[in-house]
């Protein structure tokens, strides 16, 4: 494990000039290109009966007819593409065994007993951007696993766990006991009645854990990144790419939270502050700590973690026994139960998720979105929202997927991912993933992505939304119904 202690900030990175990216006509950022002839492609068009061979990619499924899609079809006497009809891609299964890229870990101490715990992969791709992946609420660097061990083959991946949470809750007691006896090995920490001198300050809030990713960059990565974020990471990596788009190349969003925090922030709203008795700080006031002992026994209860597991997974047949150890794990730490506590009462960020959207515009960070279509927490609707307010970014919509597409569905989001990086990082030379035809920026377009997991195929459909999104569109992302029956087409 690599211990890492840094009080110097890299100044290359405030010297390092932002890429500049044109907007092109099409969807996300880039240097536009004239518009390429269609391609006369032969589309086989039907179902299968019976199993396919998952390890044979390249055998195409028994069909019921043919049809190519260059315009020129009607003249060979075959007929054109019919509408409705959905194109199905192969794409690259998750790396097993030696073909993983491998996972190193390290400990950053940034601030006297506030150490971030983090994981890696790649570093020696030396000349590959970094990307940086920020968990949700209540899992850490285990959530991205997938992602390290295969985007870690062509890039520099990190992630790290926020401040209060998985493998960064504290070593130390923030508030002992001073009762003696009182304290045992079951005992909460955080429950005294006064703050440890390196706790008086601590609150685990947006603000911290934005400052804390900040300085994770500067003093650890040391270099631009692209931030990946989903549900509560997804608001941190808006929040820094914002207030510090020099350290952010792009931003990617996983099915982001679109608000954080239900108190008021003293430095935006100092009078309504001072009306709360409670932000955040320790010790907790005892009225905090007996609310919080009934609270964290639900919470905490294994039954309760595997209820919530399947309520955000939308494909059951997914293997979450390691999340769910892990989470289990987390929750029988000693600081758990008071961290969690100020984070529910810890303010608002000082400035808005939809603020740090239109600040990102501004500034020409680049942003793409992600999102689970059967999330029953961060509806479908809000991705949608990020598109309109920036409508050069491409949005994908995914099912079956729920609230963590990452982990459920890993093979789309790398394959989505690596494209986008790939789009930016040729400064818009390569297509964005389903942007081969111009078209589909403005109307979008639907495919079914195949891939191989533990020897069965499976298949994702994954939508693409234009710059026109229509009012249907968004109602059935609100009411997470489907916009059509499909046929599916393989290539």
């Amino acid at each position: 494990m690599e211990v890492v202690s840094c009080s110097h900030s890299c100044s290359a990175l405030h010297q390092t000039p932002r890429s500049v990216w044109r907007r092109g006509s099409g969807l996300g950022l880039g240097y536009a290109k004239p518009p390429r002839p269609r391609r006369s492609v032969i589309l086989c068009v039907g179902t299968t009966n019976g199993t396919s061979n998952p390890g044979d990619s390249s055998k195409v499924h028994s069909t019921q007819g043919f049809y190519v899609s260059d315009m020129d079809a009607t003249l060979q006497g075959i007929p054109s593409r019919k509408v409705g009809e959905v194109e199905k891609v192969m794409i690259q299964s998750l790396p097993e065994g030696p073909d993983s890229s491998p996972i190193s870990t390290g400990l950053w101490e940034w601030k006297p007993k506030l150490t971030v715990y983090y994981e890696r992969s790649g570093t020696e791709n030396s000349k590959a951007p970094a990307v940086l992946f920020l968990p949700g609420f209540g899992v850490g660097t285990f959530h991205f696993e997938k992602q390290l061990k295969d985007l870690g083959r062509d890039h520099k991946v990190w992630t790290l766990d926020f401040l209060g949470q998985g493998m960064s809750l504290p070593c130390e007691d923030p508030a002992p006991s001073n009762i003696a006896g009182e304290q045992s090995e079951e005992a909460f920490w955080g429950f005294g009645q006064d703050s440890q001198p390196w706790a008086e300050e601590l609150v685990y809030s947006v603000d911290l854990w934005q400052n804390q990713v900040q300085h994770f960059i500067e003093e650890v990565i040391r270099e631009p990144v692209y931030i990946v974020g989903n549900s509560l990471g997804g608001f941190v990596a808006m929040y820094l790419a914002a207030s510090s788009p020099h350290l952010v190349k792009g931003v990617t969003l996983l099915n982001a939270t679109p608000f954080w925090g239900f108190f008021p922030n003293p430095a935006t709203s100092p009078r309504l502050s001072k009306i709360f008795p409670w932000s955040g700080t320790f010790p907790l006031p005892s009225f905090v700590r007996k609310l919080t002992e009934a609270v964290w026994q639900k919470i905490s209860d294994p039954r309760s973690i595997h209820d919530i597991l399947k309520q955000v997974y939308a494909d059951h047949s997914t293997n979450v026994d390691k999340v769910f150890s892990r989470i289990v794990e987390i929750t029988q730490h000693p600081a758990a139960a008071a961290s969690f506590a100020s984070i529910m009462f810890a303010p608002r960020g000082q400035i808005s998720f939809q603020e740090a959207v239109s600040r990102c515009q501004s500034q020409g960070v680049p942003i793409s979105l992600m999102y689970g279509r059967e999330d029953p927490w961060v509806r479908p609707i809000w991705g949608i929202k990020v598109k309109q307010q920036v409508p050069e970014a491409p949005y994908y919509e995914i099912s079956p997927a729920g609230h963590c597409p990452h982990d459920e569905v890993p093979e789309v989001i790398n394959y989505l991912l690596r494209g986008w990086l790939k789009n930016l990082e040729s400064e818009g030379s390569i297509d964005l993933p389903f942007l081969e035809e111009p078209s589909y920026a403005e109307h979008g377009v639907s495919k079914e992505l195949e891939f191989v997991r533990e020897g069965s195929r499976k298949s994702v459909s994954v939508r693409l939304y234009g710059s026109k999104i229509s009012l249907w569109s968004q109602l059935s992302s609100f009411f997470n119904t489907p916009v059509s029956n499909s046929r599916v087409v393989s290539r």
